[in-house]
């Protein structure tokens, strides 16, 4: 039977009539697709006074963890800097910290901030809390390190987008329930966030080619919980099942109406504001998965991208002491 579905943005859906798009991913595709090129990160940096580092830190089991961190060059700063840390998409298989970097890279242009990026490991060769985990050992130590960087401690915000997303969501809780280390806000683009794939909007966007689908969707999940049952699945893996969020830092979320991940984004924002919470949730009407990452110059895009700047905006203090 066919389920009637949200219809696209016709400004996207004209863009997207160019892409190929593909229903399912299996592990021939998945090597197919990690083989395509990286994001061109010196084109980004090519326009921009940035310096860039590159950190090496450890994992819990030792394995390395690179870290890109951006910093504006040639400022006069008196304060510290806000920071941007970032975890990339790719639906917890592929990609690499300069995924969508051209997003946070725009708040750097904004506000001075540093961008801190994640190169979590990826399941399948990856799995359960190792993903999670990576980015959190990356967090504090960027923490930790904040003086050095030029980070104001107290303005430090995790960002990410799709699967980056849904590990920003387990950084943050992960953060909360070890107290350490503070976190100033949390964007969730799009993210990636319920294992259990279950909900109207995942069926809705199952059984037809799309930029990513239920059963792909299925098949990221599968990569990433190994051999856990779908009941031993833990809160920091797959934030929806959280039985308490409670405590959280003041939360963005956004995403699409047409696709997968609609229902469950938005049921995060829900449960936040019942636990007493404060998010602010947007939901793009015809906005397909990483639309604006993939399509930044059409209208409902620049919107998109423009409303999360001015967010930033309000709920980053001028300074620690604000």
């Amino acid at each position: 039977m066919t389920t009637a579905r949200p219809a696209l943005d016709p400004a996207l859906r004209e863009l997207l009539a160019d892409m190929p798009l593909m229903s399912r991913l299996s592990p021939e595709v998945l090597a197919q697709l990690r083989r395509l090129p990286s994001t061109p990160i010196e084109s980004l940096l090519a326009h921009r006074h940035v310096d860039r580092r590159e950190v090496t830190v450890p994992a819990k089991d030792g394995a390395p963890i690179p870290l890109s961190v951006f910093n504006p060059a040639n400022t006069d700063r008196t304060t510290a800097a806000p920071c941007v840390y970032w975890m990339h998409g790719g639906g917890m298989v592929m990609g690499d910290r300069f995924s969508q970097i051209d997003m946070p890279l725009e708040w750097l242009d904004e506000f001075g901030a540093v961008v801190v990026s994640v190169d979590y490991r990826l399941a399948p060769e990856a799995t359960g809390t190792a993903l999670v985990e990576d980015c959190y050992q990356g967090l504090l130590w960027v923490a930790e390190h904040s003086a050095e960087l030029g980070i104001d401690p107290a303005r430090i915000v995790v960002a990410g987008a799709s699967a980056g997303g849904g590990l920003a969501a387990g950084v943050t809780l992960l953060a909360r329930d070890l107290g350490t280390p503070a976190i100033a806000a949390q964007m969730l683009i799009c993210p990636m966030l319920d294992h259990r794939n279950t909900s109207t909007s995942s069926c809705q966007y199952s059984g037809v080619p799309g930029v990513w689908t239920g059963e792909m969707n299925e098949f990221g999940w599968r990569s990433v919980l190994g051999e856990l049952a779908k009941d031993e699945v833990s809160a920091y893996i797959s934030p929806a099942v959280a039985d308490d969020l409670s405590g959280l830092p003041t939360t963005y979320v956004d995403t699409g109406s047409a696709e997968v991940f609609r229902d469950e984004d938005a049921d995060y924002a829900t449960r936040i504001w019942a636990a007493g919470g404060q998010a602010e949730l947007h939901v793009w009407a015809g906005g397909f998965h990483g639309f604006d990452a993939l399509y930044p110059q059409a209208p409902i895009s620049a919107t998109a991208r423009r409303t999360r700047t001015d967010w930033l905006a309000r709920v980053l203090p001028s300074d620690s002491a604000a």
